[in-house]
């Protein structure tokens, strides 16, 4: 293993390891101060972060608003008010070491907004802003204006290059460096985009020389590059270490993080990561962003797995192959489908799944009445935690609506982040993970179930293992 130098980030000589900033509760101001007290830069999740009481209880964040507006105006005051007490926490917990930074998600809703209200409330206490999830344009001017340097992530230098001639380009110095995030192996939400194939992963290695010649072009010769995704054993990037052809990299590590003593996430999901085998970590398409994310296989994502085979075309009147009409729900309301989908849909009514909702596909998905009832009062709890919600119709504009019907295919993620971010059953909620989540039960460090504290983790980090 090659030594691990220190490499000049947000002003300052640190450690090349940063720890990924998850979303929801999920890294916080101890997760984050801890590795920056460890000597590397700890990021923590700027997306509905917990306030606390004064006596350091979690405020639990309870809407009252009657419409989705009122509502949404009280997400983004707890987004707020949440973003600077984590960053007060981590500042106390870093001693003056490392570096922090926040991490937002573009495609959330008020993104803008909750930024600058989290800068100009913890100035002096953010180092760098982290952002990714949407081609966020706006986020040099802001970092410029705070003076805290910024960190976008792409999956491509085609993403970088469109971003640094659409605004980057007026901001460099503030550039503090690019994450590249591997969209077949992050954790989350990935930027795969319509010419990439999810089932066929591309090697990382001629993806990154690409940006670095795309930086390089553009004067960004010494700018780190952040590997993010996949990342587990360092010693598996010793050629990514002093290689000229990719220039200063530092090393993005998302989930390992989870299993510290200071990791906010329950004892129920730390047992949960310890017990992973390969391939119970997959990409799926459910989420109502519209990205790929990817996510832990458990009931939660069976169920919308099965609530999308339970699928058929419909019309609403006799046309084409639609020529059967079925009844649907305790209403009989009639749908026309063609024959051997009628065929399906009432075997489905007959084994409970009785409720037809409709899509934006024109199509009709079957679930049971309790089902049913959960999707539609979701949706009508929407508060506008997205730029744009496909399952709720949602948008961050004007009328507050994207202009098409809520799609009952998907899911409220704030509900379900939410939940698992508190204690809630792990089985039955989203749990995001990284795709080598399952080198937990297979690496020695993590024996008879040893949980590391973040500064044992970054000491063995920098060994190789």
């Amino acid at each position: 293993m090659k030594p691990l130098n220190a490499i000049r980030m947000a002003g300052r000589e640190i450690l090349p390891l940063i720890e990924g900033g998850k979303g929801i509760s999920v890294t916080n101001g101890r997760s984050a101060g801890a590795w920056a007290f460890a000597g590397g830069v700890g990021t923590f999740s700027g997306v509905n972060a917990d306030s606390l009481d004064a006596k350091g209880r979690i405020i639990p964040q309870v809407y009252s608003g009657r419409t989705r507006a009122e509502r949404h105006e009280e997400l983004v005051r707890y987004a707020i008010d949440g973003g600077v007490a984590q960053a007060q926490i981590a500042h106390e917990e870093r001693r003056g070491e490392g570096r922090l930074h926040v991490n937002i998600l573009w495609e959330m809703g008020g993104a803008r907004r909750v930024l600058e209200g989290i800068l100009a409330r913890a100035k002096g206490l953010i180092h760098g802003v982290t952002c990714g999830a949407g081609m966020p344009y706006k986020l040099s001017e802001i970092a410029a204006r705070f003076g805290v340097y910024y960190y976008p992530i792409v999956s491509s230098a085609r993403a970088f290059r469109v971003l640094f001639k659409r605004s980057y380009h007026r901001n460099p110095e503030w550039l503090g460096g690019v994450v590249y995030e591997d969209p077949w192996l992050a954790g989350g939400h990935n930027g795969l985009s319509n010419a990439e194939d999810p089932k066929q992963p591309e090697p990382p290695y001629p993806r990154v020389s690409a940006l670095r010649r795309e930086m390089s072009a553009v004067g960004l010769v010494d700018t780190p590059i952040i590997i993010a995704g996949g990342v587990w054993y360092l010693r598996d990037w010793a050629d990514w270490i002093d290689n000229p052809e990719l220039g200063p990299v530092a090393f993005q590590f998302g989930t390992r993080p989870l299993l510290t003593t200071e990791s906010p996430i329950s004892p129920q999901w730390k047992k949960r990561l310890l017990t992973l085998k390969a391939g119970d970590v997959g990409l799926h398409r459910h989420s109502p962003t519209g990205f790929y994310s990817s996510a832990v296989r458990n009931k939660f994502l069976e169920e919308l797995d099965q609530r999308s085979r339970r699928q058929v075309p419909f019309a609403h009147a006799p046309e084409g192959e639609h020529t059967e009409a079925v009844e649907i729900g305790a209403r009989k309301r009639r749908a026309w489908m063609a024959p051997a989908d009628a065929v399906r849909a009432r075997e489905w009514m007959a084994a409970g799944y009785t409720e037809g909702l409709r899509t934006p596909a024109q199509t009709m998905v079957f679930v049971t009445p309790e089902r049913a009832r959960t999707i539609r009062q979701d949706q009508t709890d929407c508060m506008g935690c997205l730029s744009q919600c496909l399952f709720s119709n949602w948008a961050d504009n004007e009328d507050h609506r994207t202009g098409r019907k809520a799609d009952p295919r998907s899911f409220c993620i704030q509900k379900t982040l939410q939940q698992i971010a508190h204690d809630a059953d792990v089985d039955t909620q989203l749990m995001f993970a990284g795709h080598n989540a399952w080198r937990f039960a297979e690496d020695p460090f993590y024996r008879d179930g040893f949980i590391p504290t973040v500064r044992q983790l970054v000491a063995r980090l920098q060994t190789g293992d």
